[in-house]
């Protein structure tokens, strides 16, 4: 049984809204012709490379390596450990270890090309992000460790001439150019989610199998849409079409949990975005998830996450 296209774009569109990406850490690089620079894991964020002049391997952790030429752009949404290298022996150093001087906007510069050499051989931008893809949080742990970008592919319309600004901008060194590079990289980081997204995010499992079904991708939607309602599994049954026993027990076989689990949930996860991201009251919170207390609420919160709400709320202060 296929899905409308209508109700698979509904779906990919709600999964999206509420995805953020904030950059924490930028960097222009230009390298002499032998180089190697390792980028440590960070878990819950991503790094986008974009390589604007010469070439260079990609090595993942598992010594896993992927060519990439001038012009690639390649995203590592699970913030894997990796290293960018002239040839696969070159002796590596921490992106931290370098002089980084601001360029403007949190930007900075990273020069590490002898001064023997007039010109660098290879320039690149990187930035490290936050990827926060709010209620469609179990999504990210689907995603590959490394997804390359193909800008001439269906997959990603429109993407080439971001590329081409991102390397004038690289290369010009106008004035703001710090700045721009840092949107446009956000920019291309939501893309390349999108185009995966879109093309049904690779055939994984679960969740997005779920979404592809019918028989639940309905049910999903609504969750997704009003997440405040006190949905029973009958209505989401409902909204299927189908009964309430093959509803629930097809939604335990794809999703790997009852519906109602799955919807108290994503209401943890959208309240912790708010609280944390962006800095709403917990009575707020409480009432747009339809508690009707700020106390039933923080009982509810503390019991799937395992934290008090106003704790949440302190991580981002705390957060270096």
């Amino acid at each position: 049984m296929s899905m409308p296209v209508a109700v698979w774009s509904d779906v990919v569109s709600e999964m999206l809204a509420g995805m953020r990406l904030r950059g924490v850490q930028y960097r222009r690089v230009q390298t002499g012709p032998a180089f190697g620079i390792g980028f440590p894991a960070r878990p819950g964020h991503a790094y986008f490379h974009y390589l604007a002049v010469g070439s260079c391997l990609l090595r993942t952790d598992d010594g896993t390596l992927h060519a990439l030429a001038a012009g690639n752009a390649v995203l590592l949404p699970q913030g894997s450990a990796h290293q960018l290298l002239s040839a696969p022996g070159a002796p590596v150093q921490d992106i931290a270890s370098f002089a980084a001087p601001p360029l403007g906007d949190g930007v900075f510069g990273v020069d590490a090309c002898p001064s023997t050499f007039p010109l660098p051989s290879a320039i690149f931008f990187y930035g490290c992000l936050e990827l926060d893809l709010g209620g469609m949080h179990a999504l990210g742990r689907l995603m590959p460790d490394v997804m390359l970008v193909d800008a001439s592919s269906d997959r990603y319309p429109g993407m080439l001439p971001i590329l081409a600004s991102m390397k004038r901008e690289i290369c010009s060194g106008r004035v703001g150019f710090a700045g721009i590079l840092a949107r446009l990289a956000e920019v291309m980081a939501a893309m390349i989610v999108r185009g995966w997204v879109e093309c049904g995010c690779d055939h994984a499992a679960g969740i997005v199998a779920a979404l592809r079904d019918p028989r639940l991708a309905h049910a999903l939607l609504a969750l997704h849409r009003e997440p405040g309602r006190d949905w029973t599994v009958a209505e989401l049954a409902a909204r299927c079409h189908i009964s309430r026993s093959v509803f629930a027990d097809r939604f335990q076989a794809t999703i790997g949990m009852p519906p109602l689990r799955y919807a108290g949930e994503l209401r943890m996860r959208l309240a912790s975005q708010w609280l944390e991201r962006d800095r709403l009251s917990i009575d707020m919170v409480a009432d747009q998830l339809g508690y009707t207390s700020q106390a039933a609420f923080s009982r509810a919160f503390k019991r799937i996450t395992g934290m008090s709400p106003g704790a949440i709320r302190r991580l981002r202060t705390a957060a270096p």
